[in-house]
């Protein structure tokens, strides 16, 4: 099963592509929701990374998507809301996962 980015930035997206992590730009409301639909037909897809600006933009559509019972899907930090959290990975995996680790 792959990963998934939906990114607001550039920077975020080519950063995540480095490491061999396929994704799209969003950049407007529209972008998001055809994403979404292109996300949902895919069956490869099992995590879906979203960065922290589109889930402060689109709360309605990402909390839609994190309904998808066959998807895990969490928020990353982006160029325009970075985490200074020292033990942030551990509470994106709590979060995701539902639980503590």
């Amino acid at each position: 099963m792959k990963l998934f980015l939906l990114s607001s930035d550039s920077d975020t997206l080519t950063g995540l592509r480095l490491a061999g992590i396929d994704g799209c730009l969003v950049e407007n409301e529209q972008a998001l929701t055809e994403a979404i639909e292109g996300v949902n037909r895919r069956e490869d897809i099992a995590i879906v990374l979203v960065t922290r600006t589109l889930s402060m933009q689109y709360p309605g559509q990402i909390d839609a998507l994190k309904r998808n019972a066959k998807l895990l899907v969490t928020e990353i930090p982006d160029m325009a809301h970075p985490t200074m959290d020292t033990d942030s990975i551990t509470r994106y995996v709590a979060a995701a996962v539902g639980s503590n680790v």
